[in-house]
């Protein structure tokens, strides 16, 4: 009981934040990541997989529904985000002392916990 509690707290904690930044692209667009993508070299249309890593993955997670699939998706979501966009902060500090990308970094390995653990018995499905 406890187990499976806490990966929900691990779930829903993910989802909701994770999900917050797609609904914001989903109203305000996602030219910069456009701008982002193109200027890395990547084909135009990799930019809308921040509406799968931002939206849908964090929809599977929240409902517990192929959680897993949903956690490596916002991982993956994750490293492009770190890669594309904040780079230049890999390894340096902010002004309190903690890293720079310490929310990247937990969004990161919580997904990689949830891919790793599953979601629990308080899901759709433990898959």
């Amino acid at each position: 009981m406890n187990e499976s509690t806490g990966k929900l707290i691990l779930r829903l904690s993910l989802g909701i934040l994770v999900l917050l930044h797609g609904i914001a692209k989903l109203m305000h667009g996602i030219g910069f990541i456009s701008n982002t993508v193109h200027a890395a070299g990547l084909p135009g249309f990799v930019a809308y997989g921040v509406y799968v890593g931002e939206v849908v993955a964090p929809l599977l997670v929240l409902l517990g529904w192929y959680s897993r699939i949903g956690a490596v998706l916002i991982a993956i979501n994750m490293l492009f985000a770190i890669a594309l966009v904040h780079r230049a902060q890999i390894g340096m500090l902010n002004d309190s002392g903690g890293l720079a990308l310490e929310l990247q970094g937990m969004y990161l390995f919580t997904a990689v916990a949830i891919a790793l653990l599953g979601p629990g018995r308080f899901s759709i499905n433990q898959k």
